[in-house]
């Protein structure tokens, strides 16, 4: 395992970690709203398979960690949040609106980059997003009850 020896590495590993986070978690808009979901909750529709396989994908980011020799705190707490992820994601509807808010690959990225950023001394912060969570369970009740009120 190497160790980041340098700003330009710091900044490239987090430049690749931004780019999977946003394709995994953030790549499309549902119209008319602010609310972002990548190809991972899409992965996840499809039942257990796609949940596992959004864990494969999610194991980039604990590789990245480990190429850069991260605490092992920073390690676990990536591991936590995949579980997470994938977990709560096989809870039929929930798990799906669970998955396009979590956002377990940047909320990941985003543990490295405090790590990172903590080594400089420099430490951003992060907040779960409960209302836009509360917000997507709620639609997706809605269009559960629509559907089956009218077929």
């Amino acid at each position: 395992m190497n160790s980041i020896k340098n700003d330009k590495e710091i900044h490239a590993v987090l430049s690749r970690l931004d780019t999977f986070s946003y394709y995994t978690d953030s790549n499309f808009r549902i119209p008319f709203t602010n609310v972002r979901f990548g190809l991972s909750p899409l992965i996840g529709l499809m039942p257990v398979i796609g949940d596992f396989a959004g864990l494969i994908l999610s194991l980039y980011v604990l590789y990245e960690a480990r190429k850069i020799n991260a605490d092992k705190k920073v390690q676990r707490k990536i591991i936590r949040n995949m579980l997470i992820e994938f977990i709560v994601g096989l809870v039929p509807v929930f798990g799906d609106a669970f998955d396009v808010v979590y956002k377990a690959n940047t909320k990941n990225t985003e543990l490295l980059r405090n790590y990172l950023f903590n080594e400089l001394g420099e430490v951003p912060e992060w907040r779960f997003p409960w209302f836009t969570f509360i917000w997507v369970c709620l639609l997706i009740l809605l269009v559960l009850i629509t559907f089956f009120w009218f077929f």
